[in-house]
């Protein structure tokens, strides 16, 4: 089987092409310009990652939301708890961008931090 990522490391965007076995792993890889593109494309493939980006409720302040994000990526198949979570959260106002508003966010060693000041 063959899979293509578009890899998003920088503007180059290559597309490589990871010719998977029927266990998963990676056979070959070809079409990466650079050692980046092979270490995202295998990452990619293995263990994709976002960085979480959503809004949060607060009060005392000039806006009703907050937007914020985790200040590291965290595996793609907890976006969607991620999401979830947030949406629960509340906040106080004043609020400094950078400020933690969530340590340690799902337990994954990272957290949700605010991305403006309000």
């Amino acid at each position: 089987m063959l899979k293509h990522i578009t890899c998003t490391v920088c503007p180059m965007s290559c597309d490589v092409v990871l010719k998977i076995g029927e266990d998963g792993e990676i056979l070959s890889l070809t079409g990466n310009k650079c050692a980046r593109g092979k270490v995202y494309a295998t990452k990619e493939h293995t263990a994709p990652e976002r960085t979480l980006t959503s809004i949060v409720k607060v009060s005392g302040g000039v806006h009703p939301v907050l937007p914020v994000r985790t200040n590291k990526p965290i595996p793609k198949e907890k976006l969607k708890e991620g999401m979830l979570v947030a949406a629960k959260v509340h906040a106080e106002a004043p609020i400094a961008m950078g400020d933690v508003i969530v340590k340690d966010f799902l337990g994954l060693g990272c957290d949700l931090v605010a991305t403006r000041n309000i």
